[in-house]
């Protein structure tokens, strides 16, 4: 038997724990900790807050949108429990040896997993769909998943050869990072956006949309360069970064543009609070795309690198407040979870001032700004809301998965 909403319930377990972690290195900065390594749980904070939140939910999503009608719901359990396992053992394996033998092993069984879903997906998509554009930017996410777990394979070899402290290291890993969630992360929730429309009959000009999607997508290509940019490679990769992030801006300008004419169809399938969350992801999702522009500049490229609050303020920018908002409002689409007004207000409440204070504290000791005093104790006493607002959202959905009737 298939239960999407225990499912789910597991992948907001996981976000959970990633807000628990998180505290935990904002206390680095408070008081010392020396029963943990700093690196170590970083590792373990980002990986299971891409891997055990944001992949899980997207991939339990992208099978609900296109294949919860099919005859494979055994295979699909079989995948997801094996992913868990790479989950919980990168939870258990980074806190103790950071980038070592089990963390690697577990991160290389997360890679192998996600070929075999991608894999699932593509072969069993029913055959009416497979020549629906939401299909298309589903099938070009997967490939980008694909594409992203290069940078990871090549993690063990570098960590054993020139070490993690070497350019090559953090290539990699941005490499991994920039194609998950610029490719793998926007597009499948762009297809699942795409596919509620075209169930509901709201339909665009086919040239419209394979505009949007090559301009998109090379602007997703390119952009992979600023993210090398920090070791001041030569022009040319200024130059390609640069074209990128122009696509990338033009490319959602043309998102936009096709749905405006559109607006009111599409509020009337959301509910007036999940039209709110939308907007304000899109708001975001603006300033996101001009970060990078700016980015593409060698001072504020150079920037980034010297500070690096920028750059934790961007990825929790992307991930906090772009990427998780959308996916609960999908997620809750389809009913696979429930959540409340108060709930997400208080997480929000949470984002934004974690957000102004992160970047305040960036550009404070750029441009030689007053300091807030006690910023780190204030940090990680917001910083505590996280996991209240995300425990409170779990438990409600425990309740809905396992102990309410389907």
């Amino acid at each position: 038997m298939l239960n999407l909403k225990k499912h789910t319930t597991a992948a907001l377990g996981y976000f959970f724990i990633v807000s628990l972690l998180g505290i935990l290195l904002r206390f680095f900065f408070v008081t010392p900790i020396s029963f943990f390594n700093y690196e170590n749980i970083l590792h373990t904070h980002s990986h299971v807050a891409l891997l055990g939140w944001l992949y899980l939910g997207l991939s339990l999503l992208i099978y609900k949108t296109f294949l919860k009608k099919s005859n494979q719901k055994k295979l699909h359990n079989r995948i997801f429990l094996i992913a868990n396992l790479s989950f919980l053992g990168m939870l258990i394996a980074f806190p103790i040896q950071g980038y070592g033998l089990y963390s690697i092993a577990f991160s290389s069984l997360y890679l192998l997993t996600t070929y075999w879903y991608s894999w699932f997906i593509i072969k069993y998509i029913p055959k009416r769909l497979k020549s629906t554009f939401s299909w298309k930017l589903a099938k070009t996410g997967l490939f980008y998943l694909i594409i992203s777990s290069l940078g990871t394979w090549t993690v063990g070899p570098i960590s054993a050869t020139v070490g993690v402290d070497s350019f090559w290291f953090n290539d990699a890993l941005y490499f991994f990072l920039h194609f998950l969630y610029s490719g793998f992360f926007f597009l499948s929730l762009l297809s699942v956006l795409f596919r509620i429309l075209e169930k509901k009959r709201i339909v665009f000009s086919a040239h419209k949309k394979e505009r949007f999607y090559v301009i998109l997508n090379t602007g997703i290509i390119l952009s992979y360069f600023l993210s090398v940019l920090w070791k001041n490679p030569p022009a040319i990769f200024y130059a390609l970064g640069i074209i990128g992030a122009v696509y990338q801006l033009y490319g959602f300008f043309l998102f936009f543009k096709m749905l405006l004419p559109k607006k009111k169809a599409i509020k009337k399938l959301f509910s007036s609070y999940a039209y709110f969350l939308i907007k304000f992801a899109a708001f975001l999702l603006v300033i996101r795309v001009l970060m990078q522009f700016i980015s593409g500049i060698p001072y504020f490229a150079n920037l980034a690198f010297e500070f690096k609050d920028f750059v934790i303020g961007y990825l929790h920018l992307v991930f906090l407040g772009i990427v998780t908002p959308i996916l609960w409002i999908f997620l809750s689409y389809f009913k696979m979870i429930k959540f409340s007004k108060s709930i997400i207000n208080l997480f929000l409440f949470t984002f934004i001032t974690t957000e102004i204070l992160i970047f305040y504290h960036a550009i404070g000791f750029w441009l030689k700004l007053p300091q807030i005093i006690y910023y780190y104790q204030i940090l990680a006493a917001l910083s505590c809301l996280f996991p209240i607002s995300l425990g409170w959202l779990l438990m409600k959905n425990l309740k809905l998965a396992f102990i309410q009737k389907k």
